[in-house]
């Protein structure tokens, strides 16, 4: 995704709290975080499930190169709102990971996203990362 703004801006509208709210709702509408992404911290990526109840996943943050760089290994998943690092289900996407590359040019941003995960989410992310990244686009672009 080309965004018309420098790394800088898009780089903090991406990791912030507040507007890492708003483009992430494309994957559910009250997402959020707790944790930092600070190298070597656990990051819980949060938000209610179908039922209500709170669900997420469980990552470290193994780098984490300001305006390059975040990569991301899973280590667990939230469900009902208690750690699951060892059901079939966590151990199928635990040691995935999650990259967020940024190259810029003046005023000019690539943000590129990269993931390995478990095959039966490939489709979903493959239809809801590229309207994510448009979110991400507009919030930063609009902000300009």
């Amino acid at each position: 995704m080309t965004i018309n703004a420098p790394v800088q801006d898009v780089w903090t509208t991406m990791l912030d709290d507040a507007t890492y709210r708003e483009w992430t709702s494309v994957f559910n509408s009250d997402s959020y975080y707790e944790g930092d992404w600070n190298q070597g911290s656990e990051i819980r990526f949060l938000g209610p499930d179908g039922d209500g109840s709170l669900a997420g996943m469980i990552a470290t943050v193994e780098e984490n190169r300001p305006n390059k760089l975040i990569s991301l290994r899973y280590i667990g998943q939230i469900v009902n709102g208690e750690d699951d690092t060892t059901s079939e289900a966590a151990r199928a996407f635990i040691g995935t990971h999650e990259k967020y590359a940024f190259s810029g040019a003046g005023a000019v941003t690539t943000v590129n996203v990269e993931l390995d995960s478990e095959e039966e989410f490939v489709a979903m992310f493959d239809d809801a990362w590229p309207l994510a990244l448009a979110k991400l686009k507009d919030i930063v672009e609009s902000r300009g």
